[in-house]
């Protein structure tokens, strides 16, 4: 098996070090900000741009050592912003940055895009004094731009590799984010998702992911699928450093009127209630689907559910997805229109050459060997050729998608439920950028989704080296439940592992 490990050593500093550890580290004198920005920069350059070669991350900021210094300025004058402060951030290259870095969505067509400000929640960062250290890479236009595409892959960045076996696909849309996070290329990291970009890739790559509830993160100045979806997160390796930095990126923001309704409702701290007996007493529904199929992910789903009993849960069996094929191709109909719409709005104002979605089309044509050598955009062109958001068909679509919330709703007040939980997808699969991605079943993602309910994904074990993610989810902001449950979890099994960086998974 030492054959089929590229790294055979990897004797990291900062290898699995959490938030708190680094506060520690500071506070005592034993580690700078500078240091540790520094260390990680080092890891970068010898795992991610040399030798294994990851491709996570997709730009480097070329302020994070002066920020790191201001950091360490403030904290010997006396003056510590919160539990981030100095703490080194990398941040999806579909986030505004208004600093040196582009912002492109992996994009050839938006190279030399830089920001004129801050997106909403990375000025959030910065007040709470974290080093912007990079943009991680992603599947290009947030896996919006084929109908056979391979996630992981953008023509300005490259393949993103799965750190655990390195020939398997890290998932999308935020596989840099999670790729970064598992093999320790940072503290923390930020992804985005509409439907799964968070939580699929955080399973694939073993680590913690949250996609919270629409509204209770700024969407602005973040390049755009669907104004009814989206929404960013946090990606960690704990349950505690990706609740940390959720409470951090919370705000209602007047450029982003959905986050009006998490007025009262949001939090800067998920984790001052955090308690490992939170599943006691409390019933959780289990998608019943998931006890068949491929028998190595059925095993760890039925060991996770033993372990909710354990933990004092009672266990309900419920068919949720079987309820929500009622709404079939809805939501792809919905974001097909917003994609068109919000995409043309944020290009309005970027700096960049492409002014339209027509323009995005008309560039990978006329750069076709470098923009799509392996995949198309035939998503592209059929987004162009929808109308606008007052068109009938765009509005049925909109009211059928978002009736997942009254079905999820109903089942939960039936079963009397806390929380739902499954298994967040399956065993990932190997990065082809012939064929593109496939199925490898058991996707949880869609019904938190569309209801734009917050979800939270944790390691739940692994298969052949194979991460599988288990997932937690509940209504409106509900993250501390789920974090809550999340963490319990967690703490009960401790599935979590630093990856092996394996060739591949299976040897022949």
């Amino acid at each position: 098996i030492t054959d089929n490990i590229l790294l055979a050593t990897d004797d990291f500093t900062l290898n699995e070090i959490t938030i708190d550890e680094l506060q520690q580290k500071m506070k005592s004198g034993a580690l700078t900000s500078r240091m540790i920005t520094e260390l990680y920069l080092k890891r970068i350059d010898e795992i991610d741009r040399k030798g294994i070669a990851l491709h996570a991350v997709i730009e480097l900021n070329p302020d994070a050592l002066a920020i790191a210094d201001k950091m360490d300025g403030e904290r010997k004058a006396g003056k510590v912003r919160g539990p981030l402060h100095g703490v080194p951030v990398l941040i999806k290259d579909n986030i505004n940055t208004g600093d040196k870095m582009m912002t492109t969505a992996g994009s050839l067509a938006l190279a030399g895009n830089i920001a004129s400000s801050d997106a909403f929640i990375i000025q959030q960062l910065r007040n709470a004094g974290a080093v912007l250290l990079g943009k991680t890479n992603l599947s290009e236009w947030a896996n919006f731009r084929s109908t056979r595409p391979t996630s992981g892959w953008s023509s300005r960045g490259g393949q993103t590799k799965n750190p655990c076996v390195l020939d398997r696909n890290p998932c999308g849309s935020s596989s840099g984010s999670g790729a970064a996070v598992a093999a320790n290329l940072c503290a923390v990291a930020i992804g985005t998702e509409t439907n799964g970009s968070i939580l699929a890739p955080a399973s694939f790559c073993g680590i913690v992911g949250i996609k919270p509830t629409v509204g209770l993160l700024s969407r602005s100045g973040i390049i755009p699928i669907s104004k009814t979806q989206d929404t960013a997160g946090p990606m960690a390796r704990t349950v505690k450093d990706a609740a940390l930095l959720l409470g951090v990126l919370t705000g209602i923001d007047a450029d982003d009127a959905v986050t009006l309704e998490s007025k009262d409702k949001s939090q800067k701290d998920y984790t001052k209630l955090l308690n490992t007996n939170a599943l006691r007493g409390k019933r959780i529904g289990i998608e019943k689907s998931f006890l068949e199929g491929h028998e190595g992910v059925v095993n760890l789903y039925k060991q996770a559910i033993e372990v909710l009993k354990k933990q004092g849960a009672t266990i309900i069996e419920i068919d949720l997805l079987k309820y929500l094929q009622v709404i079939g191709d809805a939501e792809f109909t919905m974001m097909k229109y917003e994609f068109k719409d919000g995409l043309n709005n944020y290009l309005k104002n970027a700096y960049s050459k492409v002014k339209s979605l027509a323009d995005v089309i008309a560039f990978n044509k006329q750069q076709e060997a470098k923009a799509m050598p392996y995949f198309k955009q035939e998503l592209l062109e059929e987004c162009n050729t929808k109308g606008g958001l007052d068109s009938k068909e765009y509005l049925d679509a909109q009211q059928k998608s978002l009736s997942a919330r009254t079905i999820i709703d109903e089942l939960m007040i039936a079963n009397k439920l806390d929380a739902i939980s499954g298994v967040t997808i399956g065993l990932p699969c190997c990065i082809d950028l012939i064929n593109g991605d496939y199925d490898t079943g058991f996707y949880f993602c869609s019904p938190a989704a569309m209801a734009g309910y917050p979800h939270i994904t944790i390691p739940m074990g692994k298969i052949h080296e194979l991460p599988v993610g288990f997932s937690f989810f509940a209504g409106a902001y509900k993250e501390e439940v789920i974090i809550n449950f999340a963490y319990a979890y967690e703490q009960a099994t401790k599935k979590r592992e630093a990856p092996k960086f394996m060739k591949t998974a299976t040897l022949l």
